[in-house]
């Protein structure tokens, strides 16, 4: 809609200074330090909420951080879209790999460095640049509810309760959720669903102190030789993973779905060169794009141990951690498959270490219907913005309040991304580019004129 487009650009200046605003707030969950960060931010995404045009924004409290929520509600009657996002951000170490300061956003080749720039802040603000547009050109037609918490990168632990004593606030048609990516925004795609994800952390010990490595060296098992053995020992010559009962649950793709996967554009040479990597490594039987959607991996995310400090220490070290996470796909459960990995590193660790395992926080895998009304109406208005139909793919990150949204809600998810896999997310030089924060402005409207229609 023209009216749309000319809005747009008579304010595209302001809507992105206004999300580089929220970027230089260092809203990390993770740590304890930054809580008045987070209530800042919950703050600023209130405002931003009200300027917009929404009728009714309140930050709610939790045992954790706040939660912000907001709606415009024009006619009861009409069909309802909750929008859910999340302000909070990855730790940004290591800092010294950055190329500039992760909270100090800039823009380099039109791309916006900074973390939190796709995961989310860059991608669920686009439905409040969205809002505003509609509200100022009198062109809504939808409800919209806004859900945007502060505690999803450290596994939601209080939105559950949330949803579960606000199920009449809440209650929507559908759920629409811009977390995920596309291919690229010249072959864009929707995600049909998204990955579940157990992660623990396991401490190894051997001996109860640390131990001079000459004195003791070759009379006493090292914990971080053995912990480094166990983690290899999860995957065979194939990388297939070797836990029992891993795979019981797998539900495998279809071969009309793997057909769709691989009408994707691919080049292995161009992801390796991305990567910095001669080779890449996967399970035996399926391609890269399979490996990274319809497949579950076990990966390990840290280890230590002993001594790390400057200079040498020549200690045999009393404990070694790590940390893994495992990703899953339906139908798979993240409590049963916690139990099978800490029971199976229990039942391999030999006799002279000790093995302790916690978890630190899991997911569903999700799936969303290609035939319902709100994946036909992100089809159709990426269809409308790109002129091109949007491939359906499968996401392989988690979003693990998916699954307890349908279950409390009973309404389904969209997911309609614009981020992309090499947008650096969890890690350092985190980006999002403007053109694509832009398009997602200038489609999220189409979706809400056609989810009223359909």
């Amino acid at each position: 809609m023209q009216a749309w487009k000319d809005y747009q650009a008579q304010h595209k200046d302001r809507f992105l200074n206004e999300l580089l605003d929220l970027l230089r707030i260092p809203s990390i969950s993770a740590k304890s330090e930054h809580k008045a960060d987070m209530q800042k931010c919950a703050e600023a995404v209130q405002q931003r909420l009200l300027e917009a045009g929404a009728d009714k924004v309140e930050i709610y409290t939790t045992e954790g951080h706040p939660l912000v929520y907001g709606e415009k509600i024009i006619d009861p009657a009409k069909p309802t879209v909750l929008v859910y996002g999340h302000y909070d951000v990855q730790p940004a170490e290591p800092l010294e790999l950055w190329k500039s300061g992760p909270f100090d956003p800039v823009i380099i080749d039109g791309k916006i460095f900074a973390r939190g720039s796709c995961d989310d802040k860059g991608q669920f603000y686009m439905h409040v640049k969205a809002l505003e547009t509609m509200v100022k050109t009198n062109t809504l037609t939808t409800n919209i509810k806004f859900c945007i918490e502060g505690e999803e990168e450290v596994g939601s632990p209080n939105l559950g309760k949330f949803v579960a004593a606000n199920k009449d606030l809440l209650k929507a048609d559908c759920i629409l959720i811009s977390d995920t990516a596309m291919l690229s925004l010249e072959t864009p795609s929707i995600d049909t669903g998204v990955r579940g994800l157990s992660y623990i952390e396991v401490e190894v010990t051997g001996p109860n102190r640390d131990l001079h490595s000459g004195v003791y060296g070759g009379a006493v098992a090292n914990p971080i030789t053995i912990l480094a053995k166990m983690i290899a020992s999860c995957h065979d010559e194939n990388n297939h993973i070797t836990i029992p009962r891993f795979y019981d649950d797998v539900v495998e793709a279809t071969p009309e779905e793997r057909k769709l996967m691989a009408a994707a554009p691919y080049n292995e040479k161009e992801y390796a060169a991305d990567l910095g990597v001669k080779e890449l490594w996967g399970e035996k039987g399926f391609t890269t794009n399979e490996r990274t959607g319809i497949r579950p991996t076990l990966e390990l995310n840290g280890i230590w141990g002993g001594y790390i400090g400057e200079g040498a220490k020549t200690v045999l070290p009393s404990k070694a951690f790590a940390k893994i996470s495992a990703r899953l796909v339906p139908n798979q459960s993240s409590d049963k498959i916690t139990d099978l990995i800490i029971n199976h590193l229990e039942k391999i660790a030999p006799p002279y270490v000790t093995v302790r395992a916690s978890l630190h926080h899991g997911g569903e895998p999700y799936m969303t219907p290609i035939d319902s009304k709100a994946y036909k109406a992100a089809a159709a208005a990426i269809k409308d913005t790109f002129g091109k139909e949007a491939i359906p793919v499968r996401g392989g990150g988690s979003i693990p309040i998916c699954a307890l949204f349908e279950k409390e809600l009973g309404i389904k998810i969209v997911f309609m991304g614009f981020g992309l896999d090499s947008d650096n997310l969890h890690s350092p030089n985190e980006k999002f580019n403007v053109e694509n924060f832009y398009k997602g402005i200038e489609t999220i409207p189409h979706f809400h004129k056609h989810f009223s229609a359909i």
